[in-house]
């Protein structure tokens, strides 16, 4: 899987780049039946959403899965950049989990 980062009004550190990496390159292992031709791309947006704030849901994270055929996007925010990412990956994992329900049922319909 690629991912690809983009930082909105907050600088990049790399603590936080592979802080990313590590864990929305762990949903790979979810992503085997969408890559075998193509690889995935995840676009990582990660914002603050406010320069004035000091507390309240300041961080927010964007990630939009592209896979063959299909778009899985997640959004969150939090007053901490990790918890934003963790809490974004997690939804993401849901919809990768939907996802591939729907396309076993799908193989099943066909097998008969």
């Amino acid at each position: 899987m690629k991912i690809i980062t983009k930082y909105t009004n907050l600088e990049s550190t790399p603590a936080i780049d592979v802080y990313i990496e590590e864990k929305i390159g762990s949903l790979e292992k979810f992503l085997k039946p969408w890559e075998v031709n193509t690889e995935a791309v995840a676009r990582v947006e990660i914002a603050r959403t406010t320069n004035h704030h000091k507390r309240g849901d300041v961080f927010r994270a964007e990630i939009n899965l592209d896979l063959p055929n299909n778009l899985l996007r997640a959004t969150e925010e939090d007053w901490d950049v990790r918890t934003a990412i963790n809490k974004t990956k997690d939804k993401l994992r849901q919809e990768i989990k939907k996802l591939a329900g729907k396309l076993d049922s799908q193989k099943s319909q066909f097998k008969l």
